[in-house]
Formats: structure tokens, C-alpha cells, sequence
């Protein structure tokens, strides 16, 4: 049909390619555009309809109607020679490998060779940290148990605590709605699944700092937080991508000891300012009130203490010492709740937990926050304080993964800080978006996790405690989180706990953070006999002297951190503080100190 098309448009056509008739012989101006494209060549075909080819969108009938029209042969159906089809499959094969290339340059360009170590190492074990969990019930059943509580308590406890500090905006509701989805989104993206993220001390304090300055320069608290969580998250998961987590090593057991010295005395300092709050309140002329509540925290903190050290007594047989050890804590909590629902206990009106009736988000406010309702600006600005709360979750996350990476604990699928770091920035973005409270790495409760998840016997030889086995799961993670979700729908249950008691599992978790901590104990030692310690204690090497005025330096350190975490005028600035700590290990010791001496005090230059 296009060949007689062409005919009766041009006449009789020759042999040689030229018309006859009263038509010119020049071909038609839009059969010259088709011919002057076909001179290109063509790389790609498609079939358009059965048994039809179309050349970049010339048919094979318009092809074969240019070859009787020119004498020459083009790329139609039957004219395509091979060796042209050849040429054009290397090029395309050329041109694939090309692309191939460029995205793997690109790959190797965004993704690490650490962050991409990180993933080679884990992907191996994904499917044993859950298998593994499903396998060893009887250590994870009673786990999930006391670590439900011991999750629970900080989000209430901090919950309450922002609700005072923020003048109702971000309540408990907010606190267990962020803790449960974070903690599962956690367990199932994250490197190490034995680390938890949970609500702490330090990251309440820099949401303080931030409503703050929100409110002393008239701007809106949400809009300015859920920016500075979204840069904030844009920075880690671009330091996780960098495998910026190397650096970690630079934080040297000299600012980890502070550090978790820090988060100790946090969680003693609310434990302590509750049951004060009690004495505040009551009555001059009737302190049974305070006096009760005293008794009942510090009964909760004695009594978990004494069970989950059962396990090491010589009393019944390791079976039994492990049931108490696994489901004490739970067991006393449960039983100081119900000693609290005794009709004399009861005249006494212990407070208990203040929780919303239903689910409600603080202030009836929306889910999702207007995040353009302030200005440009103001939108680039929340950079700023954006890098000072990098820097805490970068040190607070690093440091808790670490103490639970530490040789020390036997455990054995590896490590992956930058998985974490990206796990983490990925949580904190979305927690910004809806406005709910930032969560971070909770050393405490990992510490804990991996401690409840260690199988240990006693060596009678050496009398002391020795690590079996870890069952390392991501199971007991996000079925603790998931039960820490579900709580919201059964909010009023919680009313019958006691604050007292809630103080005393702040107690006992912040006595056991200092578990381990050579700083502390050197403390303790500077006042011992030198004959009296172990031969490989750092004062044989350093002198009592020396020794002190290192222990001094890490006190005056630590109480500096704690008075710049306490002033609500500086607290936004704190992450920069924790800085500063590295500054002096890694630039001001090694002037006073030699590396015999640093390596005897357990700090050896990275």
C-alpha cells in the first residue's frame, strides 16, 4: 500500500530509482526527512502489530517503497544484513555494560566498604536471630518478661516527666506509642539485635532545651522539632552510609566510663527525685505517706537485686537458681503491685502511674505535623541544633552497640555500627514526621537484654562466674516492644503500678550500669591498701597518686557534664560537651600520661 502510495504520487518509478511523467523526479520533502533519519541507522526495533516491523517508527512497506525509489538497499526486513544486526547488538551489549559499570562506581562511591562489610556479616546470621530465639524458649520466655518492665518504666517514667517539661505536648501516650513501633522497626532493620533503643535521660533533656528556645523566640515547637529530626536523620543514615561509625574508635574507655557513668547516675537521680517529690508533698504533721513509699522502692531495688543474683548462690540446684534468677524480677513487681491493693497500704494513698483514659495523642493534635508551616529560613536553621543531636546519637548509639560488642561478652555473629547508625536515622525520620519522641541507643536496657539472654555457670576453680553462651535473637526485641505497643490498650492496668516501685527498677538499673565500670571502682579503691589489690591493678604501675588524679579528672569531667545537662539554658548544647571528652583523651592525657601508663588504666590509644 505505501508502494503504490509513493507510485501515484511520483509516477511510473525506473529502475535506476528515477520517475517519469509530468511529476519531478526529486523525492517528496517528507520521503527526504524519512530517508535522511534512515542514513542514521537504527539500534532498536519493535513490533507493533503481527508480522510488522517498525524502525524507530518507519515500516518495512515504507522501507521497501525508499529501496525501489533509490536503488538502494535499507534496514527492512529483508535487506537487514546480518552482519549489521551483529554490529548492533555489540553496540547495545556495549552500551549495557557501560551503564553497568557507572552504576557500580556509583555504588561503591555511596555505599562503604565498612557499611558494605557490615551487611556481608549479618546477612549470614539474619535468619539464626530469629531461628535461634524460637529454639531456646526457656531463656527467652522469662526474658521478655522483666525486660517488658524494665522497658516500660523509663517510657512512662520519661513520659511523665516531658509532659511536665513541655507543658503537655508530648505525653506518655506519645512515650509507649514511639518506644513499641520504634523498638520492632529496630529489631527487625538493626546490626545488633541484642542493643535496644529506648527514651533516655539525655535525649529528654535536649527535647527540654528545644521547647525552650522554641518558646522564648515565639515559634511553633513541633513544626521547628519534626525539621531538626529530619536533618537530624539525613546526617545519620549519610554517616552510616560513610561507615562514619570507624571514628567510634576514637572514644576510648575514658569517655565510655563517664558516659555511662552519666546515664547511672540519670537513671538514680529520678529515682531518687520521685520519692523526694513524695516528702515535698505530704503533709509536715503525717509522713507515713513518704515513709511508706520510701520503704516500698527500696524493698523493689533490694529484692530484684537479690534474685538476679540467686544464680551464684549454693542454695537448691542450677535449674532452680535459674528460674528465680529469669522470673524473679517480674515476680516482685507484680507482688509490690498487689501489696499496694492492701486496704491499710491503700489508706495510704501511694501514688501510682498517671495515664489517659484512652488513646489520645497529647492535646487532641493531628498525627501528622505541618512541616511548612514555618519558614524557609527557619527550615534551614534547624540544621544547627539538627548536628548537635547527631552528635549525641552518634556517641549515645555507638557506645551502647559497643558495651554489648565488648569481646567481654562471648558474643559471636559480628558487629554492624553502620547498619545501625542508618537503622536509626531511618526511625528517626519517620518519628519526626508525626511528631512523637526521638528514641536513642539505651545502654541500660541493652546491657540488661544481653545479660538476660547469657547463659553463665560458676567455676569452682577460679570462683568466679563465666559466660556459657548467648542466645543473640532479635525475637525477645520486638516481642518486648510489641508488648510495650499493645500497652495502649490497656492503659488503665498501669494505674495500679506504684510509682515506688517504678523508682526501685530505676535503682536497681542504674546500679547495675555501674556493674564493670573501672572508673567507679577505682574510686572505691583509692582508699584501699595497695598490698591489698590485684597485681595487674593500674596504682602497681601508676602510683596512688597518679592514679587519683585520673580518677579526679574523670569525677570533674562527669559532674561537669551532668551541671551542662541540667541547666535548661545550656542543655541543648550538651551533645557538644560529650565532644569535648574525646578532645581531652585523644589531645590533653597523652601529655601527662605515657601509653604503659594508659594501657595499665585499661585505655589504651586507639
Amino acid at each position: 500500500m505505501m508502494r503504490m502510495g509513493v507510485k501515484n504520487m511520483m509516477g511510473k518509478i525506473t529502475g535506476n530509482g528515477k520517475a517519469s511523467g509530468s511529476f519531478p523526479t526529486q523525492k517528496q520533502p517528507h520521503i527526504k526527512a524519512k530517508h535522511n533519519k534512515l542514513k542514521n541507522g537504527f539500534l532498536f526495533l519493535r513490533r507493533s502489530k503481527p508480522n510488522k516491523i517498525e524502525h524507530n517508527g518507519v515500516t518495512d512497506s515504507y522501507l521497501k517503497s525508499l529501496d525501489s525509489i533509490s536503488g538502494k538497499y535499507y534496514f527492512s526486513l529483508i535487506s537487514y544484513s546480518n552482519s549489521t544486526k551483529l554490529e548492533t547488538v555489540k553496540i547495545v551489549q556495549e552500551a549495557v555494560q557501560n551503564v553497568t559499570a557507572k552504576a557500580k562506581r556509583l555504588k561503591r562511591k555511596v555505599i562503604s566498604n565498612e557499611l558494605r562489610g557490615d551487611i556481608k556479616r549479618r546477612k549470614k546470621a539474619y535468619i539464626s536471630d530469629w531461628t535461634d530465639g524460637f529454639r531456646n524458649k526457656r531463656q527467652v520466655i522469662p526474658a521478655i518478661l522483666f525486660l517488658y518492665f524494665a522497658c516500660l518504666a523509663p517510657a512512662v517514667s520519661f513520659g511523665t516527666i516531658a509532659s511536665e517539661l513541655t507543658l503537655g505536648s508530648i505525653g506518655v501516650v506519645e512515650f509507649l506509642l514511639s518506644s513499641g513501633l520504634s523498638g520492632m522497626t529496630y529489631a527487625v532493620l538493626c546490626g545488633q539485635p541484642m542493643a535496644f533503643i529506648a527514651p533516655t535521660g539525655l535525649t529528654l533533656a535536649f527535647i527540654s532545651g528545644l521547647f525552650r528556645f522554641c518558646t522564648l523566640n515565639n515559634l511553633a515547637f513541633f513544626p521547628v522539632y519534626t525539621w531538626v529530626g529530619l536533618w537530624t536523620s539525613a546526617f545519620m543514615m549519610t554517616l552510616g552510609l560513610a561507615g562514619a561509625s570507624k571514628f567510634i574508635r576514637y572514644c576510648t574507655r575514658f569517655t565510655d566510663e563517664i558516659f555511662n557513668g552519666l546515664l547511672s547516675m540519670n537513671f538514680i537521680y529520678e529515682a531518687v527525685s520521685s520519692l523526694r517529690r513524695n516528702f515535698m508533698l505530704a503533709d509536715p504533721n503525717n509522713l507515713t505517706m513518704p515513709f511508706v513509699a520510701l520503704a516500698m522502692a527500696l524493698s523493689t531495688y533490694w529484692k530484684t537485686m537479690q534474685v538476679t543474683m540467686f544464680q551464684n548462690s549454693k542454695f537448691f540446684t542450677q535449674k532452680v537458681r535459674t528460674f528465680v534468677k529469669d522470673f524473679g524480677p517480674v515476680a516482685i513487681i507484680v507482688l509490690m503491685s498487689m501489696l499496694n491493693q492492701h486496704s491499710w497500704v491503700k489508706s495510704v494513698h501511694i501514688p501510682t502511674l498517671t495515664v489517659p483514659a484512652g488513646l489520645q495523642l497529647a492535646g487532641g493534635r493531628n498525627f501528622l505535623i505541618p512541616l511548612f508551616s514555618v519558614p524557609l529560613g527557619v527550615r534551614l536553621l534547624c540544621s544547627l541544633p539538627a548536628v548537635l543531636l547527631t552528635s549525641l546519637f552518634f556517641m549515645d548509639q555507638n557506645i551502647s552497640v559497643r558495651v554489648v560488642n565488648n569481646p567481654d561478652n562471648k558474643l559471636k555473629k559480628g558487629a554492624a555500627y553502620n547498619i545501625d547508625m542508618i537503622a536509626l536515622g531511618f526511625i528517626t525520620g519517620v518519628l519526626s514526621l508525626v511528631g512523637l519522641p526521638w528514641m536513642c541507643g539505651a545502654t541500660v536496657q541493652s546491657m540488661n537484654h544481653m545479660r538476660a539472654m547469657t547463659e553463665t555457670t560458676f567455676n569452682e576453680e577460679t570462683k568466679e562466674v563465666e559466660i556459657v553462651s548467648v542466645t543473640e535473637t532479635r525475637l525477645t526485641g520486638f516481642t518486648i516492644h510489641a508488648l510495650i505497643l499493645s500497652t495502649l490498650g490497656l492503659l488503665p492496668l498501669l494505674s495500679y503500678l506504684p510509682i515506688p516501685v517504678v523508682s526501685g527498677v530505676f535503682l536497681f538499673l542504674g546500679r547495675k550500669l555501674m556493674s564493670g565500670n573501672s572508673f567507679l571502682q577505682r574510686i572505691r579503691d583509692s582508699f584501699a591498701e595497695k598490698n591489698r589489690l590485684e597485681i595487674d591493678h593500674p596504682i602497681h604501675t601508676l602510683g596512688r597518686k597518679k592514679m587519683n588524679l585520673f580518677t579526679l579528672l574523670q569525677i570533674a569531667c562527669l559532674l561537669g557534664l551532668w551541671v551542662f545537662k541540667q541547666n535548661s539554658a545550656t542543655s541543648i548544647f550538651f551533645p557538644s560537651m560529650i565532644g569535648l571528652l574525646m578532645v581531652i583523651r585523644s589531645f590533653v592525657l597523652p601529655k601527662y600520661y605515657t601509653e604503659t601508663e594508659l594501657v595499665a588504666l585499661g585505655d589504651p590509644t586507639p
